[in-house]
Order: structure tokens, then sequence, then C-alpha cells
């Protein structure tokens, strides 16, 4: 079929796009590939890839698959494909003789699970708004029918994963998230051995609840009291109960569960998304840092409230109130606790030097920023992660999102 030939309308998409509609919900998850490759050849398109992220957020590896292309694994910092990662938006590259190389982030809602690539010999606009759609709902498809399949996973993972970290990674949420009002970004390290701890979230109307824990221990002791606590945390979160009965219900379950010589140390924070208003528990954590105008101005500090378990007293709430732009870093004590120079800990000064560096080159998003201020630490430690290791950003924009339930 010649190049000129080719339908490109909204009319020949709408039926491309509801093939895949019609086929996805009784598609075996190997056949995603396949099916994805003839509907790219549909509009002229051939050298189909899938790159998923893997686990430590470093790569962007590719998707095994029948009517794939399947080359090496391209890094998600300087590539095309990781600018298209982690910008969100397509990135068209010129190949030589001839041809575009188009990079489509795979948006699930907000969180980009992967890239899919492909070549075209020319490129217009009506194929960026076809292949724009086609990306969403390959990243939709490869997310469902993931949880049916292990192929998904294992083309994730770079190297052998630990029990205790299959149960970490499990219990996440989408590592970032995105809407108008706020977003939201997390990493864990070590990636293949974490155990103890864990970050959680969820946004219900204007709230943003978010939870950041660090089980005591190692292995798969912490990460058994890591899938308590979160557990309770969710719970309590669902019966809509305040911050200090999260607290409560959270303690309990862990002094239950393990007895009078087992904690785990949180943060516990409501933001509301409208206003800016953060209410924060603060149970044995270091403190989060405040980021204004790409600058660490101050430790958010909150009364002390003993770590879960301890079935300490009723938490004394701590309210800040963030300017559009603000960012919230809350870390665990491995980041600041990791030993360097012969012996001496990281420390949070440094760690807050090596925040405000990041000032020293522009912006490219939360989790562009996060992944760096990630691979800026572990230079700063030799790249030593001996303990649990977790950052987890909130940066609050306000607004509204009202205009987009409104067609247009």
């Amino acid at each position: 079929m010649g190049e000129e030939s080719v339908d490109r309308s909204e009319g020949f998409g709408e039926r491309l796009l509801g093939v895949l509609l019609d086929r996805a919900r009784l598609l075996p998850p190997q056949l995603i590939a396949p099916l994805i490759a003839e509907e790219v050849a549909r509009i002229g398109g051939r050298d189909v890839s899938i790159l998923l992220q893997d686990y430590a957020q470093e790569l962007l590896v590719p998707l095994p698959g029948k009517k794939l292309h399947v080359g090496q694994p391209e890094p998600i910092i300087d590539s095309p494909a990781g600018r298209a990662f982690l910008r969100g938006h397509a990135v068209e590259v010129p190949q030589t003789p001839s041809g575009v190389r188009m990079y489509l982030p795979l948006l699930d809602g907000s969180d980009t699970v992967g890239v899919m690539a492909l070549t075209l010999n020319v490129i217009g606009d009506d194929d960026r708004r076809l292949l724009s759609r086609l990306s969403g709902l390959v990243a939709d498809m490869l997310v469902t029918k993931g949880a049916y399949t292990d192929q998904f996973f294992q083309a994730r993972r770079r190297e052998p994963m630990s029990v205790s970290a299959e149960i970490q990674w499990s219990l996440l949420p989408p590592t970032s998230m995105s809407v108008p009002q706020v977003e939201v970004a997390g990493i864990l390290e070590p990636a293949y051995r974490v155990a103890g701890d864990s970050f959680d979230y969820a946004l219900n109307d204007n709230i943003l609840h978010a939870a950041v824990i660090d089980a005591m221990g190692h292995g798969l002791d912490a990460a058994t009291m890591a899938t308590v606590a979160i557990g309770a945390y969710r719970h309590a979160r669902r019966v809509f109960v305040s911050l200090a009965e999260k607290y409560a219900l959270m303690d309990d379950a862990i002094s239950r569960q393990f007895g009078p010589d087992h904690f785990v140390t949180a943060q516990l924070m409501h933001v509301n998304i409208a206003t800016g208003e953060l209410e924060l528990v603060n149970a044995g954590h270091p403190a989060p840092l405040l980021i204004r105008d790409g600058r660490v101005v101050q430790q958010l500090e909150s009364a002390t409230t003993l770590p879960v378990g301890f079935g300490g007293e009723e938490p004394r709430i701590r309210e800040h109130t963030l300017q559009q732009g603000d960012r919230v870093l809350c870390y665990t004590d491995g980041i600041i606790e990791e030993h360097v120079n012969g012996g001496e800990q990281f420390g949070e000064e440094r760690l807050i030097r090596c925040v405000n560096r990041l000032r020293d080159e522009p912006s490219q998003g939360l989790r562009a920023d996060l992944r760096r201020l990630s691979h800026s630490l572990k230079r700063e430690r030799s790249g030593r992660t001996t303990d649990d290791a977790t950052l987890f950003m909130i940066e609050w924009h306000g607004g509204a999102a009202d205009h987009l339930a409104v067609l247009d």
C-alpha cells in the first residue's frame, strides 16, 4: 500500500481503534503485541517496539513479542525514548536515509508505564493524533492484561528480585500521578532487594492522602510488617477517619500482630489540593523538606509522635500552608544514615545540598527531577545502598480541573 493511499482520517482512526477496543476484552496477553503491530502497519508504520520501565527506573527495556522489534534497552536519561517517557510527549527523530522514528509515551492515567516506538516514512498531524490515541489504548491494555500474566513483570527485571521486594512492589500504587492540581512521584531503593520501606497515596475528592513508612529490620520480617502497616493505612483511609485515627489504627494493627518490640516509622499527610493546606503526622521519621523555587526552605517539623506499634498517645497534627509550585520531599532514614567517607553518615546537610543542586539544570518535571535526585544521591554515596532508601515527592499547583469533564 503506497504511503499516499493510506487513510488517516479521523473516521478511519475511529474504526482502527474500535477494533482494538472490541477485541481487548478477550485478547490473551501474548496477543497484544501482534495486534498492535498490525494496527500500526495499517497506517504505514513498521518496526514497532514496546519499551517498559525497569524496576530501578534507569532503563526502558523492550517487551519480547511476536511481530515486535526487540532492540537494546534504552537509558531513561539522554535517549529519545527516555525524553518521551519523562516528558509525557511524543518525540520524533529523523532517520537515515529516510523516515521518522516516533517515540510515544504509554500513559495509563497520568502514570507513564513505558514507550511505544515505530517508524513512518512521512508523518503528519493525522498520524500524530491517531498514534497518540493508539498509545493511550495500548497503555491501558498493558496495565489491564498485566494483572493476568507475569510476562510484563519479567521483561522489566534486570536482575533477580528478593521475596521481600516482590511483596513490596506488589503493594505499591503507581510510582507517579499527575493531575492539574497536584503531582506525586516515588522511588524505592534498592529496587530488587527493598524490604521494609513503602509509600502509598490516594486522591479522594480534594484531599490527597499520602503515607511513607519504614518497618524496622530487614528481609521478610520487615516486608511483612510493612504489608500490615500499609493494609491498616488503606483500611483507615477507606473508612474516612481522621489523620490521628489513621495513626491509631495502624498502631493497633502493628502492636497486636508483632508485639511491643516491633515498630514502623511513618509520615502521614493530608493535602487539600484546592487550597494547599497540609496536615502532617510524623511518627519517628525524618522531617519532610519543603522546597520552594528550587531550594529547601525548611524542614516540616511536627510534634513528637512515637513510631507506629509503640502505643503512643493521640498525635498532635501539624498544619502547614503550601504555595503554588511548592514541593514536599519525604525520605526514609536509609538516605541519610548511609555511611560514606570511611564511616561518616551521609546526613541531612548533604541531602539538602543535592536537592538544591537540581536548580542548576532546567526542570523536566517532577518525575524526572526526582530521578535526577536519586541518581545524584547514589553518586554521592558511591553507589552504595545498604539499607532501604525511599524518596517520595509531592508538588502542589492548585487551581481546578473541572474543565476536563466538559465536552467541547
